[in-house]
């Protein structure tokens, strides 16, 4: 697949933060896929608790100034990068005051559940496409990682299908183990409508919880991958239904497989056409 280009939306990564397994996966496989030849670009929310100085973030100023709407809200957002030397890989975090410069990640320091995680989320996976569209980089395939980015996968097949930064982008979506037990604020699916789009968009997100989020993206993705081997029964269900390409859960760190799967991705326009 040669030079390749591979954007990973995530929620966590290691060494900058680590909740899940998530963190380490979103590490290993960047890496090995840069190793066999992809170019790789990362994004990920730049949250309180991630320490500026120890890990040498920087605004990137070219990038900072966009604004991301909200519920008719206006929300600046911020763009900072950090180096990972070791892998010579870069990372970029989306940043804002409101949502995301707080001591705790999803849940304040009695252990709730933030009642704006639908909002954060939505600036989160809103942000991130904007700030690729701003690098002028189109990515041919997308790999989602975690709930927080479950949206993208909706707004690439609808708001930025004919955009020409994304225009032949396929998306992968990679599902956990379920990370809550809450739910998302109840106008979350009206709220989470782009341009372009209507609620029947989201309807499927509709009720909040962590498995509507993965239906969602499970329905405007082109491949899945089970990276976990406790996933929900009625996710598994979903992947099953959908009728999507599926790459099985495999506990070793051996990352062929996942090279194998973004080749198939690719190539099955190719063939559906042949």
């Amino acid at each position: 697949m040669g030079k390749s280009k591979l954007l990973f939306i995530t929620h966590e990564m290691s060494p900058f933060l680590e909740l899940t397994k998530i963190s380490e996966i979103t590490r290993q496989l960047p890496q090995a896929m840069q190793d066999k030849g992809f170019e790789i670009r990362i994004l990920m929310p730049r949250f309180g608790n991630i320490n500026e100085r120890r890990n040498r973030l920087h605004e990137v100023i070219r990038l900072s100034g966009m604004n991301i709407i909200i519920n008719d809200n206006d929300n600046p957002l911020i763009i900072k990068v950090a180096s990972i030397p070791s892998a010579r890989m870069q990372v970029y975090f989306l940043d804002n005051e409101e949502y995301f410069q707080r001591k705790h990640v999803f849940n304040d320091k009695d252990g709730k559940f933030y009642a704006d995680n639908d909002e954060r989320m939505i600036f989160f996976c809103k942000g991130a496409l904007e700030t690729v569209k701003k690098l002028g980089w189109s990515p041919d395939i997308v790999h989602c990682h975690g709930w927080m980015s479950a949206l993208v996968p909706a707004y690439l097949k609808n708001t930025y299908k004919d955009d020409p930064t994304f225009k032949h982008s396929k998306v992968v979506y990679s599902i956990y183990e379920n990370d809550f037990k809450e739910k998302m604020d109840d106008d979350f699916a009206r709220k989470a409508v782009m341009s372009d789009m209507t609620e029947a968009h989201t309807e499927v997100y509709k009720p909040g919880t962590n498995s509507a989020l993965y239906a969602g993206a499970i329905q405007y993705s082109d491949g899945i991958v089970l990276a976990s081997e406790n996933i929900d029964a009625d996710v598994l269900n979903n992947v099953k239904n959908s009728q999507k390409s599926v790459l099985e859960f495999n506990s070793t760190a051996d990352f062929e497989n996942y090279y194998n799967f973004y080749d198939e991705i690719t190539n099955e326009e190719l063939v559906n056409v042949a």
